[in-house]
C-alpha cells in the first residue's frame, strides 16, 4: 500500500476493539495480531493486549529473529511452540525467550495467514502461569480461531482499502477555496453559525457547502469528513 504500512490509528483501535470483544469469549488470556510484510520484514505492526512486551519486541526489531514467526513464514497450519522451537527449527536464538520469559511468555499457540498483499499475518494466543486450561481451550476451539484470524484481516484489510478508496477518489474532486475554508473552521470546532459570521455567508451556505465535501470525499457525515481530511492531510489554515 502507498500509505504508510496500517499506521492509521482509528483503523487499529477499531480492529483491537473487534478482537478483544471476541477473545473475552475464550476467558482472560493473552494474545498477539501480527501482520508483516513479507518483502520488507520491517514493515510489521502488532494489536496485542501485552503492550510491555511487544512494545519492547517492536523496539528491538525482534520479528527479524523470532523463530516462531520465522516458523509461520514457512507454513500454513497453525502450531503449538515453545523455548524448544529453536531446537526443532535448529535455530540459536535464546536472546528472545530469555528476554520473553521476564514477561511470563514462555509458549503459546500461533495461527497463521498469508494474504494477497505479501503480508504474513498470525493471531498467537500464549500460555501463562495463570491459563493452566489454555492448551485444552485452544484445542476444542481450533477452526473458530482460525476463522477468527481470516475474518479479522479481511476486516482489517477492508478498512485500509477503503482510504485507498477515498484517497484516490479525492483526486478527482479537489475542494474549492471555499470548502477548504469551512472543512478548516469546522476542524477547528466551530459551529455552522460561527463559520457563516467568520466568512460572511448565510448559515445555509455553510451547510451546502459542508454536504458537497462530505459527498466529495466519500465519506457519510462531517464528523468521517474530517477524520479522513486530518489523515489525508488537506485542511490547511485559509490564506488571507
Amino acid at each position: 500500500m502507498k500509505i504508510k504500512f496500517f499506521g492509521n490509528k482509528l483503523i487499529n483501535q477499531k480492529i483491537k476493539n473487534y478482537l478483544e470483544e471476541e477473545i473475552k469469549k475464550y476467558g482472560d488470556i493473552k494474545y498477539a495480531y501480527l501482520i508483516m510484510n513479507k518483502v520488507n520484514p520491517m514493515n510489521v505492526i502488532i494489536i496485542n493486549n501485552h503492550t510491555d512486551w511487544f512494545d519492547f519486541y517492536i523496539k528491538g526489531n525482534y520479528q527479524l529473529i523470532d523463530p516462531v514467526i520465522i516458523n509461520a513464514m514457512e507454513r500454513v497450519d497453525d502450531f503449538e511452540w515453545d523455548d524448544k522451537i529453536m531446537i526443532y527449527s535448529e535455530m540459536k536464538l535464546p536472546k528472545i525467550f530469555k528476554k520473553s520469559e521476564k514477561y511470563n511468555i514462555k509458549k503459546g499457540h500461533t495461527f497463521i495467514l498469508h494474504d494477497y498483499n505479501d503480508n504474513l499475518a498470525v493471531l498467537s494466543i500464549f500460555h501463562t502461569k495463570l491459563d493452566s486450561n489454555i492448551a485444552q481451550l485452544i484445542h476444542d476451539n481450533k477452526e473458530k480461531l482460525q476463522q477468527l484470524l481470516i475474518k479479522t484481516h479481511q476486516k482489517f484489510l477492508s478498512l485500509y482499502e477503503e482510504i485507498e478508496r477515498n484517497r484516490s477518489q479525492f483526486k478527482y474532486s479537489a475542494l474549492s477555496r471555499r470548502e477548504n475554508e469551512i472543512l478548516y473552521w469546522v476542524s477547528m470546532g466551530r459551529s455552522y453559525q460561527d463559520i457563516a459570521k467568520i466568512l460572511g455567508i448565510k448559515h445555509g451556505t455553510v451547510k451546502f457547502h459542508m454536504s458537497n465535501i462530505v459527498k466529495k470525499l466519500g465519506v457519510y457525515n462531517a464528523k468521517h469528513a474530517i477524520k479522513l481530511a486530518t489523515e489525508l492531510k488537506i485542511i490547511h489554515m485559509p490564506s488571507g
